[in-house]
């Protein structure tokens, strides 16, 4: 039997751009330490069996507490999520090691005709399961008509391509481009206006808190301005204090020493909707991020909240 330092366990959700985000990783993993053999562990989550309940049906971390689960009980050294998966406080038990180079934070609109998204139909039919989507395509089209959708990517562009299917879906930019699939892109959608969720296109590798040798394995893995950004929008999200229904979000981008957070919330519809640019030196991502949350609360963000963790975004990147 081959000892641990031979053989690093890594787990994975195993749907078909899960285990593409886990390949981009193992790659990493295994130009920086050669002599060691990673093996992938697939692992089906809560979120992956129910594709039908709306995302606040099921719970936080629907894609992520079976793989924490593993994780903890020693089966998997390592767990691969999409940084947006997590929720904001993690398990005393276990750490974000590394954050890799984030892939493009954007939305992405695909539609039947190629057409963008002024280039619809007045009353389109757009499908996303994502309040954050539906209350930013409201606000910017209040005619469109915004319809429910759930499963990974393959299986909303088959509804999307399906007779009677919707007129245009919103994806991540950063899953189609992981799956080849950036040719179906029809427009992408201007992250000023549409706010990406928190973490959207980043991945995110966990560990367990004490497994140093472990940690050691992912310092090579670490992107120091995407943590930076990842870190200040989880900490925007974290201090909002949370709904279980309104549309949060924030998107960081660090240029040399300089961070700038752009948070967004409002009500579902679209309408209510309130900004907030922070900026600062890097090194304080965090503080950036708890500000502007206190910024938004002030301006009344609060009534737009109902308690408990702010939702995770309701549609992953696949």
């Amino acid at each position: 039997m081959k000892s641990f330092r031979n053989l690093v366990r890594v787990g994975t959700r195993s749907s078909r751009l899960a285990l593409a985000q886990t390949q981009i990783v193992l790659g990493a993993l295994k130009a920086a330490h050669p002599v060691i053999e990673f093996e992938v562990v697939p692992i089906t989550t809560k979120g992956d069996k129910d594709r039908s309940s709306p995302v606040a049906a099921i719970g936080v971390g629907v894609w992520v507490k079976e793989l924490e689960a593993a994780l903890g009980a020693g089966r998997i050294d390592m767990a691969v999520h999409s940084a947006k998966d997590l929720p904001t406080a993690l398990a005393g038990q276990f750490k974000i090691a590394a954050v890799l180079e984030r892939e493009d934070p954007r939305d992405a609109l695909v539609s039947r005709h190629s057409r963008g998204l002024n280039g619809l139909a007045h009353a389109a039919r757009v499908a996303t399961g994502s309040a954050r989507r539906k209350a930013m395509l409201l606000s910017h089209r209040s005619d469109l008509i915004v319809e429910p959708l759930r499963g990974n990517v393959d299986t909303r562009l088959v509804t999307l391509r399906a007779a009677g299917g919707p007129d245009a879906i919103i994806l991540a930019a950063a899953g189609l481009a992981r799956l080849g699939l950036s040719a179906d892109i029809s427009e992408m959608l201007d992250p000023a206006v549409f706010v990406p969720a928190v973490g959207q296109g980043a991945l995110a590798i966990e560990i367990r808190e004490d497994d140093t040798a472990t940690s050691r394995l992912t310092r090579a893995l670490e992107h120091r301005s995407s943590r930076q950004a990842v870190e200040a929008e989880r900490a925007f999200l974290h201090a909002m204090g949370g709904g279980c229904s309104a549309p949060i979000a924030a998107h960081a981008t660090v240029e040399g020493r300089r961070l700038t957070l752009n948070a967004y919330a409002s009500g579902p519809d679209g309408t209510h909707v309130l900004r907030h640019t922070a900026e600062g030196d890097a090194s304080q991502a965090a503080a950036i991020g708890r500000n502007a949350a206190r910024a938004l609360l002030r301006q009344g963000a609060a009534a737009l909240l109902s308690g408990g963790e702010p939702p995770v975004d309701g549609e992953r990147d696949d």
